[in-house]
């Protein structure tokens, strides 16, 4: 059983305590509570979620930190409270269900963090990280386990996670994490992004191509930052969509479009070399 609290004025359930332990025969990770244990083949969570107050309302506050996360996880159940609780706090989610479909998806460079589970079919999280980091992607990973002992935590960090959480765990918990992971990255980036001769300056919120300024407005910016911190790799017209207008936007692909004939028409035009590419079927992406 999940416990769950309801969020101060939003009337949600907001699950909160996620586990892990073996029923009997069947040796499958699912919810679960703090110190809960089998009966019937059922699992009882003993440590209720603080309600949301004015106090503490700050974990629903983090739209201006929201992140692409992808989730790894093979227990229906257990990937869906945790996608509701990332999506709650306005995260953009997704999620895959085996080792496989977890680094492909992985692959594509478009996440800001990795929530993965050790135990998966086709692949493990333990290869999927180390895979990632053999290709030299550095999106943060947040590895989630029911093994708690040291030499597990250690073989997760040693494949290239980031951050270990072991089950049974509340959700405010995986939520600050995310949020510790999501600071530790923003922390780590550098105040401009270039490609070729396009420089843009996030702290002063300029943009200048061989050292001529450009004018942008604010979505514009935002959608250029976008395609800048993933440099090389395409991006489709709804991942655009939600990282640039936010989840719930009503934006259409057509918008998309014009804002990036926009981008153009300032970035490139007038240029020998175009740096905003159209990959026609998938999306856009810029390089040099």
């Amino acid at each position: 059983m999940l416990g769950s609290s309801r969020a101060s004025g939003h009337g949600k359930e907001f699950p909160c305590v996620l586990g892990s332990s073996h029923a009997s025969g069947h040796g499958k990770e699912f919810p679960g509570g703090l110190g809960s244990s089998p009966v019937s083949g059922m699992h009882r969570a003993v440590k209720p979620i603080p309600r949301f107050t004015a106090q503490n309302h700050v974990i629903l506050m983090v739209a201006a930190n929201n992140m692409d996360v992808l989730v790894v996880e093979d227990d229906p159940r257990i990937a869906r409270v945790v996608e509701r609780a990332l999506t709650d706090v306005g995260h953009r989610v997704e999620v895959a269900h085996d080792g496989l479909e977890g680094l492909t998806s992985a692959e594509r460079g478009t996440h800001d963090l990795v929530v993965l589970d050790v135990m998966l079919p086709e692949m493990d999280g333990i290869e999927v990280a180390r895979e990632l980091r053999r290709q030299r992607l550095r999106t943060p990973i947040l590895m989630l386990t029911a093994r708690d002992a040291v030499p597990d935590r250690v073989r997760g960090l040693d494949a290239g996670a980031d951050d270990y959480l072991t089950k049974p765990f509340a959700l405010e918990e995986l939520l600050a994490r995310v949020r510790a992971l999501g600071r530790r990255a923003s922390d780590g980036n550098d105040d401009q992004l270039t490609v070729a001769d396009l420089v843009l300056d996030l702290a002063r919120h300029e943009a200048r191509r061989a050292e001529h300024s450009i004018e942008l407005t604010a979505k514009e910016f935002d959608l250029l930052a976008y395609l800048m911190r993933h440099t090389g790799r395409v991006l489709s017209k709804d991942q655009i969509t939600e990282h640039v207008w936010g989840y719930d936007s009503q934006a259409t692909s057509n918008v998309v479009e014009i804002y990036i004939h926009y981008l153009r028409d300032k970035i490139d035009r007038g240029f020998a070399r175009p740096l905003i590419r159209t990959v026609r079927g998938v999306g856009y992406t810029i390089k040099d």
